[in-house]
């Protein structure tokens, strides 16, 4: 990035409006500190945040107290670890006192009514993507009458839109109330310094690749790779332990060709590979991989540790003992690859999703400009299987693909209304921007 393409994008910044903070709690004469909100936030690490973030957003809408966010158990993250062992719960409550009383206990009187057991409080079910006016009209006076509600699943409960107030609380939570708990941070900022130190030869400087081809990840894609009769009942049976019967549906269309033709295949290792050499990679650049378990690991990362030898995970990273307490722990082990990645020089993606998605924002806050490609993998998909395309004009592909992913990497679009592709989560200007400077980041 050059400095004329740094100096517009601050230039850009400074001519959007800052964010609207709200009032402080102690200030609002509508605050009622006896209705309390419980939410369960399902799904992955970076999902769960989304649900973290929205529950606080929607405490502060309805002047409620809120449980600290409880995590659910699925049968493909299978982590069941709970707040605290993932984030600096500590930190999370003191951040959002001003406006937000967040609890770890609800109230021993409340909880008679209900024999102590959180699933017997009544559950409301809210469609996704509610606007502020749904949970205004419909849930609030609910709310008022039930003293407290129970919202499980929580996953994309919210508009992406919100009042300016409310969408501070969002910005609040996810850029500075939520910071991995002191035994994630420790490990992972080991491991961002052994990776400095093993990228001596580039000044320290790596690059980060997270790579989507964790079995699930393939089984749920509905792609086919080696073929054969052995892989289809392999991936039929995964897909059944995560999700049932879902893919049995006789609604649900299972089209491996169309998927690839539109790019929706998790790339393998051997195409990241190709396409970072093709972009003008050399074999010395060192490489933080962040992934779950790959499937057929040995066979398949033999290829990308060819072409770049100074390959690195976090098990490479780290020694057993150290990555002892976060085995099984899926949601632990990926906060490991997300501090990892948010420290790198240069940050690429392959497949899309919730990871991606918040790296790309935080490192935007974080660094007001960090490098990432985003590859066309409909294109790529054109070219890696143009088996008469010579590697010169692969390479020229390669290039501008590059190109491409910078330019959109260094536009600043106006935002007038929030989306789900331009969320807060992903693009934190201009909506986060009065935040910035006021308190260290979360994984600062």
């Amino acid at each position: 990035m050059s400095l004329s393409d740094v100096w517009r994008y601050k230039m850009k910044l400074k001519e959007n409006k800052p964010c609207v903070t709200p009032t402080t709690r102690q200030s609002r004469e509508t605050y009622l500190a006896d209705k309390y909100l419980i939410i369960e936030a399902n799904g992955g690490l970076n999902q769960q945040r989304g649900s973290i973030c929205n529950a606080v957003a929607v405490a502060g809408l309805l002047n409620a107290t809120l449980l600290i966010p409880r995590l659910n158990f699925h049968n493909v993250w299978r982590d069941s670890r709970q707040f605290g062992d993932i984030y600096d719960d500590e930190h999370f409550i003191s951040t959002l006192k001003k406006y937000v009383d967040v609890v770890r206990e609800l109230p021993k009187e409340l909880m008679e009514h209900y024999d102590f057991n959180i699933s017997n409080i009544p559950n409301i079910r809210v469609p996704a993507w509610a606007y502020a006016s749904y949970y205004l009209e419909q849930v609030d006076p609910v709310l008022k009458r039930k003293r407290i509600i129970r919202i499980a699943p929580f996953a994309n409960r919210l508009a992406t839109s919100l009042p300016p107030r409310i969408q501070y609380l969002r910005c609040l939570t996810n850029y500075h109330a939520l910071r991995f708990s002191i035994p994630v941070t420790t490990l992972a900022k080991s491991l961002v310094q052994r990776m400095t130190r093993d990228s001596s030869g580039s000044g320290g400087k790596y690059v980060s690749v997270h790579l989507r081809f964790e079995e699930d990840m393939v089984a749920f894609s509905c792609c086919v790779y080696d073929g054969g009769k052995y892989e289809q009942l392999e991936m039929e049976q995964i897909r059944e332990k995560g999700w049932g019967d879902k893919f049995k549906r006789k609604d649900y269309i299972i089209d491996p060709v169309r998927n690839r033709i539109m790019g929706r295949c998790p790339m393998t290792p051997l195409e990241v590979g190709m396409m970072l050499r093709g972009m003008g990679f050399s074999n010395t650049t060192p490489i933080y991989l962040a992934s779950g378990k790959i499937y057929e690991a040995e066979k398949n990362i033999a290829p990308l540790k060819k072409m770049f030898p100074l390959l690195h995970t976090k098990d490479l990273l780290a020694s057993s003992d150290e990555l002892a307490s976060f085995q099984g722990y899926s949601s632990r082990l990926a906060a490991l690859d997300y501090i990892v990645c948010l420290f790198s020089e240069v940050f690429v993606t392959t497949q899309g999703g919730n990871f991606p998605h918040f790296l790309l924002g935080h490192r935007t806050f974080q660094y007001g400009h960090a490098k990432t490609i985003i590859p066309d993998k409909r294109k790529l998909v054109v070219l890696l299987h143009n088996t008469s395309i010579s590697w010169h004009a692969f390479k020229n592909e390669m290039q501008l693909m590059l190109e491409e992913s910078d330019h959109k990497g260094v536009f600043v679009p106006k935002i007038k209304k929030s989306t789900r592709q331009n969320s807060i989560y992903a693009h934190p200007f201009p909506e986060c921007q009065c935040l910035q400077g006021s308190r260290n980041s979360t994984e600062e």
